[in-house]
């Protein structure tokens, strides 16, 4: 049975919830989110399908271990049981072009957990909210990507994290998310981050080539509360 984070109570932990600093409101609809959970890969490759069939067609195949040699993490948006109730196939949300697509990959394959946080991006008022149990514990303004290079709609998640060291203009830190900008030939091929800044009066204004800019002191705060695998829902409102 899916799991609709955004709502019923076995999906938080109550030890998560109760540590989250100074509630400001709960969660609305439009921030709310329905995933699975989130884990490693398990497998050192695993083809992602358009069914949850061993014969259907491969959509792509995914390694263990990034390119950094680092896990590869991933999101569930789906799951089938078998008739004892177990998971046999999640559905995964895959990274890469294009944003948006889903394949199914053996549940062994993957270890997957829920989770109880998520960061929401609202493009068109240039905020964030970050929820922890269902309510906002942080948020605030932000820059988004510029016209023609605009920050993509969807849901995403954190595949890495990591503090810049060779490029100032990502600020204090940085979130590396599955979903990809229009501008293919920006460093890695056009992933979409979630970052500091090293120009803060830039913040409140679409400048960016579709990564999402943080005040450093924002980034900062979400640095060790964002773990990899949480959601990154990215709204057009």
């Amino acid at each position: 049975m899916a799991c609709a984070i955004a709502l019923p109570a076995m999906c938080i932990s109550p030890v998560l919830a109760a540590t989250a600093r100074e509630p400001q409101a709960r969660v609305t609809a439009l921030a709310s989110i329905r995933v699975i959970g989130s884990g490693p890969i398990l497998w050192k490759s695993v083809s992602a399908r358009t069914a949850p069939s061993l014969g259907a067609p491969v959509i792509r195949t995914l390694g263990q271990f990034r390119p950094d040699f680092h896990p590869r993490w991933a999101m569930a948006v789906d799951v089938e049981h078998d008739l004892e109730g177990n998971a046999k196939w999640y559905q995964l949300a895959l990274p890469g072009r294009p944003n948006g697509q889903k394949g199914w990959v053996p549940a062994a394959s993957v270890s997957i957990r829920p989770v109880d946080r998520w960061l929401v991006i609202y493009r068109g008022s240039r905020r964030f909210e970050f929820y922890v149990g269902g309510e906002v514990i942080r948020s605030g303004r932000i820059a988004v990507g510029a016209q023609g290079m605009e920050t993509p709609i969807g849901l995403f998640f954190v595949q890495s994290k990591f503090a810049p060291r060779i490029y100032p203009i990502l600020g204090a830190f940085a979130f590396e998310t599955s979903g990809y900008s229009k501008l293919s030939d920006w460093p890695g091929g056009g992933v979409v981050g979630v970052h500091g800044t090293d120009a803060p009066e830039l913040i409140g204004q679409a400048v960016s080539h579709g990564c999402v800019r943080l005040h450093n002191r924002d980034i900062l705060f979400l640095r060790s509360r964002i773990p990899l695998g949480t959601p990154v829902k990215i709204v057009a409102a």
